[in-house]
């Protein structure tokens, strides 16, 4: 029974100011480095040794997983890197102070926008600080200049079937050190989450989520490692 931990970045700097951050790379705050080393610790506590860890491209991302290994003394554990497993893109509003904007534009647009499963914001203007098309970890890709959840999923899902998923079958127990959209993806295509439902769907930074899977990658169990800091989970999938 392959075991799967999926463990989101620490708090951020831009996650502390409040700001919309999606493709943008910044970095843990200190707070964030000591959730990924606490989640680390949560994991040597479980027993986990994960024969790979993915990560996305972001360096929070790599360096929560990082953290989380080291402090839970996994040395040599391999680490696979894809920009499928960025956090979502954010669009127009990458950037911007979250209170500023739902003052322009309204709590409930961008409560939309934040949380609806098929509406993105509006799209990222080309040309500008943060237009990543000249970014060297893109190369060859055709980016977004927004997403919602779900084209989020259209292309972690992808990266699931042809990369992740396959280890699972073989047996091995996996770590993926990522965001918290790109992780709720994951959540809704593993758990059959509806598209209604998975808006409610909220995961802690730093807070590691286990998932015990059958063969055919049906989760029979989950539960997070810091049951203090815990959210609700999706009911598991009826057999």
């Amino acid at each position: 029974m392959p075991r799967l931990i999926l463990l989101r970045h620490g708090q951020s700097q831009w996650n502390l100011e409040n700001r919309f951050t999606g493709w943008v790379d910044v970095d843990l705050t200190a707070e964030g480095e000591a959730q990924a080393r606490r989640g680390g610790e949560l994991i040597a506590q479980s027993g986990f040794t994960p024969d790979v860890m993915f990560t996305s491209v972001l360096k929070r991302a790599k360096r929560t997983g990082a953290l989380a290994l080291d402090s839970a003394g996994l040395k040599g554990v391999p680490v696979v890197e894809d920009w499928r497993l960025n956090e979502r893109h954010y669009g127009g509003l990458t950037g911007l102070d979250k209170a500023e904007t739902a003052a322009k534009h309204g709590e409930d647009q961008v409560k939309i926008w934040r949380r609806s499963y098929d509406i993105p914001p509006p799209p990222l203007a080309p040309g500008g600080e943060y237009d990543f098309a000249g970014d060297p970890r893109y190369a060859g890709q055709t980016i977004p200049d927004t997403e919602s959840l779900k084209t989020t999923l259209d292309r972690v899902l992808p990266y699931w079937n042809e990369a992740i998923a396959p280890r699972l079958q073989a047996g091995d127990d996996i770590l993926i050190a990522a965001h918290g959209n790109s992780l709720r993806a994951i959540v809704k295509h593993l758990f059959a989450v509806p598209d209604d439902q998975i808006v409610g769907v909220e995961i802690p930074t730093g807070n590691p989520l286990e998932i015990d899977l059958d063969g055919t990658l049906t989760p029979v169990s989950a539960r997070y490692l810091d049951e203090a800091r815990a959210t609700e989970l999706p009911p598991l999938p009826k057999a």
